[in-house]
C-alpha cells in the first residue's frame, strides 16, 4: 500500500466516522405496524440481510389500537416509534394532517402508481390488499358470489366480520361499503338483523371460519388464501360488485430519533426485493413488473369499489359508533 493510498483510506475512514448522514443511517429504529408478527419477523430478517447495520424493533397491533397508543404517547410528549407501517391511508392522512409525518421528497417511488403516493411525499403505499368473502367449504353447498348473497338470513346468521374498532382494513371496508348507493348502512342493518356478528381483527375471522364456528366471513384476501394454502377448508371470493382496498402505507414520523435509518427502511419497503417478499406472503404487488401470487387474479382484473378517503376521515368516529351500535364493541 502506498502512502497516498493509506492517506486516502484514512481520510475516507475519518469521513465515514464524522459524516452525520453516514453515522445516522445505522442504529435502531422502532416500527409500529399492523402487519402480522410472523410476517414482520421475515420482513426484518430480509431487511437485515441488506442492512445489518440497522436494528429494527417492532410493535404490532391493529391499526385502530396503534393510533390510540400513538395519540396517548404524543399527549405524553414523545413516542418511541420512528416508522409507521399500517393498514390504511385514512389513519395515515390523519397523522399527516396533524403534522406528525416527515416529508421524504427523495423516496424511491419509480414504478409505483401515483395514486398510492401521498402528493406531499409523506407516506407511500407498499401493497394492495383487498377485502372479500371467505367461506368454509365443508359448511357451504353453494358458494357466495356477491356481497348481496351474505344478506340472506341463513348466510348472515353464520357470518363474522372484523370490527373497525380494531382493524384499519375494516375501517376502510365499512367506510367504502356505506359510500356505495346500493349498500349504505342499510346493508349492515340487514346483516345485523339477520344475526351477523363482529369479531376483532381479521385474524378472528379466519380462525372462526377455518374452525367451522362460522360458515362465512368478511376478510382481507391474503389471510384466507394463506389459510387455504396451509390446508384449511376455506375458499375466498372476490365479490361481483367489487372489493374494497387498502395499500398498507409506510411513513416516517417527524420526530423520529433516527430519520436516516428510517429512510433506509422506507427505501427497502419500496424496493423490488420487498415487493417480491410481499408476493411470497400472499399480497398483491404494487411495483410494475412483479407478478401477483399464484392463484390470484391479475391486479388489472380486480373491480375496486370507489371511495372518498376525505369523507372516511371526517366521518371516522361517526362510522365506528354506527357500527358499534349495530354489532357491539
Amino acid at each position: 500500500m502506498t502512502l497516498r493510498t493509506s492517506l486516502a483510506l484514512a481520510l475516507l475512514a475519518g469521513t465515514a466516522l464524522t459524516d452525520p448522514a453516514f453515522a445516522q443511517a445505522a442504529g435502531t429504529i422502532t416500527v409500529y405496524t399492523s402487519q402480522p408478527n410472523d410476517q414482520m419477523a421475515l420482513v426484518v430478517e430480509a431487511f437485515n440481510k441488506d442492512h445489518p447495520e440497522i436494528t429494527v424493533e417492532v410493535f404490532r397491533t391493529g391499526t385502530t389500537e396503534l393510533m390510540t397508543k400513538l395519540q396517548a404517547e404524543f399527549a405524553a410528549g414523545s413516542t418511541p416509534a420512528d416508522v409507521m407501517l399500517i393498514a390504511d391511508a385514512v389513519a395515515m392522512t390523519q397523522l399527516k394532517n396533524d403534522d406528525r409525518l416527515l416529508a421524504y421528497a427523495d423516496a424511491p417511488v419509480e414504478g409505483i402508481p401515483a395514486a398510492l403516493i401521498d402528493p406531499d411525499m409523506t407516506f407511500f403505499g407498499t401493497k394492495l390488499i383487498t377485502t372479500g368473502i371467505v367461506y368454509n367449504t365443508t359448511m357451504v353447498d353453494h358458494a357466495p358470489t356477491s356481497w348481496a348473497d351474505l344478506t340472506a338470513p341463513e348466510a348472515a346468521a353464520s357470518l363474522i366480520m372484523p370490527s373497525p374498532l380494531y382493524s384499519g382494513a375494516a375501517v376502510i371496508h365499512v367506510g367504502t361499503m356505506v359510500q356505495q348507493p346500493e349498500f349504505g348502512w342499510k346493508y349492515y342493518e340487514t346483516l345485523a338483523d339477520n344475526g351477523a356478528v363482529a369479531g376483532q381483527g381479521n385474524g378472528t375471522v379466519i380462525e372462526a371460519v377455518a374452525r367451522g364456528e362460522k360458515a362465512y366471513g368478511i376478510i382481507i384476501e391474503y389471510m384466507a388464501m394463506n389459510a387455504k394454502a396451509k390446508g384449511s377448508p376455506v375458499e375466498f371470493v372476490f365479490p361481483a360488485e367489487g372489493v374494497s382496498s387498502i395499500t398498507q402505507p409506510v411513513a416516517i414520523l417527524k420526530d423520529s430519533d433516527n430519520p436516516e435509518a428510517a429512510k433506509v427502511f422506507v427505501d427497502w419497503q419500496l424496493s423490488k426485493a420487498a415487493q417480491e417478499q410481499s408476493v411470497a406472503q400472499g399480497y398483491f404487488p404494487i411495483l410494475a413488473g412483479v407478478a401477483q401470487p399464484a392463484g390470484y387474479p391479475p391486479v388489472e382484473a380486480l373491480k375496486i369499489l370507489p371511495a372518498d378517503a376525505s369523507v372516511m376521515l371526517s366521518e371516522d368516529q361517526k362510522t365506528k359508533q354506527a357500527f358499534a351500535d349495530l354489532f357491539g364493541g
